[in-house]
């Protein structure tokens, strides 16, 4: 496997450099976020670690790796021109430094300093989803990536707004007066920010790129699935986080099933075109298959647990046993897995595409290690089983020494794993495309998107 598919619009796509942007400072985001996620539970950071470690993760790996994507591909896949090549330079940069501030103020203690931060990141995500929004706005009619998209931006835009008043809310009491608190206000604005922005961009990319490289087709139960997901399952991510606002069980419940549900179908579809696919495993099918066990086991342990308490706290991600699975089994493993094709595509693309013909050119799959590929997908899969069976003893109340070490264990692991891959995608920009993310590369003498 490594051709390009056929259907792809390569020359509707943003210079090199724009996308390639973003994942290097994510996955920059990545290792300091895996750094205090393994330290906070051993309160030796100071500040408030744990809220630290989420945003590092979420907003500067998970969530400026989608917005490098997105990028990238919603002109090649909508066959349609970026609206704005500098709104898309510009929009990395603002969230990057506002998460840099808002982090820095997390841990220091600094929290006056939160609303401004706050603000340069959200000012970052609405340029984001006004350029893509734009460009989407173009297209016509919308299939059910270009859907999945449409919806995941306008959960990024709640986030973003819930996430500004929560860091007002360091400084001012700016809920005193209204029904919702700001305990209401967080649970919402993780619930939108995992399970909408998050895993609706996620499930609409695999719907494609899961059909698009195990060379397979939805058949039989996977249409129904699909189907039922596309519109269930926003409802359900609208009605849980609306409950959990304004602290109503019932909304809450209905919206949390439809949720589950969802999560469930869109891993086994997944699962049916891994498990059917004919072509040879690549780190991003293998990284796939441990998608869709891990999207069904934190279905099937989820479900009771937020049926009985839906606006429980602790259970905000799902059951306490399954934070992990959901968090690195489902969102870390499909974001690693898709940047191993997205970055050496790019990277071919660019570098290579023009040269096919006329001289030997390697393929897309030989532009990374497969070695190192094989020895953080090792690294990370024992590391993140750790960290659920951690959190499994913690639920069954087994011994917390042991826990401890297990987490310790899953927590080395991981770090390993994340710095590899990170290590590996680096390596495959430096001997191929050396200069790709210099300045001044991604300006073109003409360029018609430059508004």
């Amino acid at each position: 496997m490594g051709a390009i598919p056929a259907d792809i619009e390569t020359d509707t796509q943003p210079p090199m450099a724009i996308p390639l942007r973003h994942f290097v400072v994510a996955l920059g985001y990545l290792l300091g976020g895996v750094v205090v996620g393994v330290l906070s539970p051993f309160d030796v950071l100071p500040g408030q670690a744990p809220l630290a470690h989420v945003h590092l993760s979420l907003v500067g790996w998970v969530c400026l790796t989608i917005m490098g994507a997105m990028t990238q591909f919603v002109p090649v896949w909508s066959g349609t021109t970026l609206h704005s090549r500098r709104l898309s330079r510009i929009q990395l940069w603002t969230v990057a430094f506002g998460l840099a501030g808002f982090a820095g103020c997390l841990l220091g203690g600094f929290y006056v300093w939160l609303p401004g931060f706050g603000l340069v990141m959200l000012t970052g995500f609405w340029i984001f989803l006004y350029n893509v929004g734009r460009t989407l706005l173009g297209v016509r009619p919308w299939d059910v990536t270009e859907r999945h998209f449409a919806m995941a931006l306008g959960f990024f835009l709640l986030v973003t707004l819930f996430g500004f008043v929560l860091a007002v809310g360091y400084v001012r009491p700016v809920l005193a007066d209204l029904s919702i608190t700001q305990s209401t206000l967080r649970s919402s604005h993780a619930t939108l920010a995992v399970f909408g922005a998050v895993l609706t961009t996620v499930f609409g990319a695999l719907y494609q790129l899961g059909t698009m490289f195990t060379q397979t087709e939805l058949h039989g139960i996977d249409i129904h699935l699909r189907r039922i997901e596309t519109v269930g399952y926003p409802v359900g991510v609208v009605a849980l986080a609306a409950g959990r606002l304004f602290d109503y069980a019932p909304a809450a419940r209905v919206g949390a099933l439809l949720v589950v549900f969802g999560v469930a179908a869109v891993g086994v579809v997944l699962g049916r075109r891994v498990l059917e696919t004919s072509v040879d495993w690549t780190p991003m099918l293998r990284r796939y298959g441990v998608v869709a066990v891990a999207a069904v086991a934190w279905a099937a342990l989820t479900l009771p647990t937020w049926y009985a308490a839906p606006l429980d706290p602790t259970a905000t991600f799902g059951a306490p046993a399954g934070v992990h699975l959901l968090l690195f089994g489902v969102v870390g493993f499909v974001v690693a897995g898709t940047l191993y094709h997205v970055v050496p595509f790019i990277v071919w693309v660019h570098r290579y595409s023009d040269r096919l013909g006329f001289e030997p050119v390697p393929m897309i799959d030989d532009l990374y290690d497969d070695r190192l590929a094989r020895i953080d997908f090792l690294a990370l899969s024992v590391g993140g089983a750790a960290l659920v069976a951690a959190e499994t003893m913690g639920s069954a109340g087994v011994d917390a020494g042991t826990a401890s070490m297990t987490t310790l264990l899953g927590g080395v692991l991981s770090t390993f794993g994340f710095g590899v891959f990170a290590v590996n995608l680096g390596l495959t920009i430096r001997r191929h495309s050396p200069r790709a993310v210099l300045p001044g590369l991604d300006r073109p003498e003409t360029d018609p998107s430059e508004k």
